[in-house]
């Protein structure tokens, strides 16, 4: 759908704390989100955007959409 998903910096570095092998792909994790090759619901109304990076790698960012609003909160690989 149309729905903006944002990332901000705050969200950015913590993710990115958390989740170290992340740092320097916040392009690719914006692509993920603009591009998936698969998207399935969580049990908690998240969405998880799933595509490969390399084979049998890969990228996994976890976002929800509100009304006419999304954010990524979490990503991994």
């Amino acid at each position: 759908n149309e729905i903006p998903i944002r990332l901000t910096d705050e969200r950015w570095s913590h993710i990115t704390e958390e989740h170290c092998e992340l740092a320097g792909m916040r392009l690719e994790v914006l692509e993920n989100i603009a591009n998936p090759f698969k998207i399935l619901e969580g049990g908690d109304g998240e969405l998880l955007s799933i595509r490969e990076i390399e084979k049998d790698k890969f990228l996994v960012v976890v976002y929800r959409e509100l009304n006419n609003d999304g954010f990524i909160y979490l990503g991994r690989l």
